[in-house]
């Protein structure tokens, strides 16, 4: 596949109060393949969503790239951030935020088309038209006000907004968490049909793990501001490395309360650091439970421990796993809840 985004080193710091500073995006780097979707997750306050914004250059990147078709996003002149801004475009998690109560929503949608001088008069109204009809909306509701509509409705808008300029990469930011279960499921097979039929590239973020595995090609696993896990779909689901992806994971509720109350749970203890004080080394060492010396001393740096399977953990390395081995099967037991007694094979061939 080729590459459609390329976030190199990613920085997001912002200033709190006099001598600190916030660590929102801590180094991150990942790539999003063209006609993918790859899913971002992580506990709120993580920083999923100023990833989001910050690729789309709503917020300015302290330090690092954001690669876009060979182009760094941070580096452009007005005219080219315009031209560029045709082809990425974003989905807000707040449809009723995100939507100017004081415009009809033929204007929300087609202000875009404003902007780039794409669409005048007749036809204006009727790429409209054709846009609501796309998500599945009357056209009669372009003269309706914001309010006027449901949640899902609402979101639905935005989503014809963001695809009035034909874009060719979308930000969906949470997209899903203010509505209702049964409206969820709708947006995302919206999201989902578009993709087929306009070849669409997705970055999804979400909290909602379920459906982020419905939708998303390659996830990662995000904590404090840092990249913990970066693999496919199907390999984080059936075969998590990181401790805190394991944890995460164990947290979704199985629909079977009898299943669910006999199912042994991975317990995290401790605090969740604050990201204008992150601890030293691993950002996750004061919650994990097999956290040793080097954990609290260097920063493990993301690499790939299979083919397409990332993760930031010392506990990968080789020699961390030769003493896990001789010192017992604690972790041993732990981790093969997700079948992975063939970690032991592979010690070898994993690099340091």
């Amino acid at each position: 596949m080729n590459k459609l985004l390329e976030v190199k080193n990613l920085k997001k710091y912002y200033k709190v109060g006099k001598n600190q500073v916030l660590k929102a995006v801590d180094n991150v780097s990942f790539t999003i393949y063209q006609g993918e979707t790859l899913g971002l997750v992580g506990e709120s306050g993580c920083g999923k969503s100023t990833t989001g914004r910050t690729i789309i250059r709503l917020s300015e990147a302290t330090e690092g790239e954001v690669i876009y078709q060979g182009k760094n996003v941070h580096k452009l002149n007005r005219k080219e951030s315009k031209a560029i801004s045709k082809k990425m475009q974003m989905v807000f998690q707040d449809p009723y935020a995100s939507l100017n109560p004081r415009m009809i929503v033929r204007d929300i949608i087609a202000e875009g088309l404003d902007i780039h001088g794409m669409y005048k008069g007749k036809e204006r109204n009727e790429k409209v038209y054709d846009l609501l009809e796309t998500v599945g909306l009357n056209p009669m509701h372009a003269n309706y006000y914001a309010h006027e509509f449901s949640g899902g409705q609402r979101q639905r808008i935005g989503i014809a907004r963001a695809l009035s300029l034909q874009p060719e990469f979308i930000i969906a930011d949470e997209p899903i968490s203010a509505l209702d279960v049964s409206v969820q499921a709708q947006i995302v097979n919206l999201m989902m049909d578009l993709q087929k039929k306009q070849n669409l590239t997705y970055l999804f973020i979400s909290h909602d793990l379920s459906m982020v595995r419905l939708i998303s090609d390659r996830i990662g696993v995000m904590y404090l501001g840092n990249m913990m896990e970066l693999t496919t779909s199907e390999k984080l689901y059936s075969k998590p490395l990181h401790p805190y992806t394991m944890a995460l994971l164990d947290a979704i509720p199985v629909p079977d309360p009898d299943i669910e109350s006999q199912k042994e749970k991975i317990q995290l203890y401790g605090e969740i650091p604050s990201p204008t004080n992150p601890p030293p080394g691993c950002v996750f060492q004061t919650r994990c439970l097999y956290a040793k010396p080097d954990c609290f001393l260097e920063k493990p740096i993301l690499k790939e421990i299979e083919p397409q399977h990332f993760v930031a953990c010392h506990l990968y390395s080789k020699t961390a796993l030769r003493q896990r081995k001789e010192k017992g099967e604690q972790f041993y037991k732990f981790i093969d809840r997700y079948g992975k007694k063939e970690i032991n094979e592979h010690i070898v061939s994993w690099e340091n």
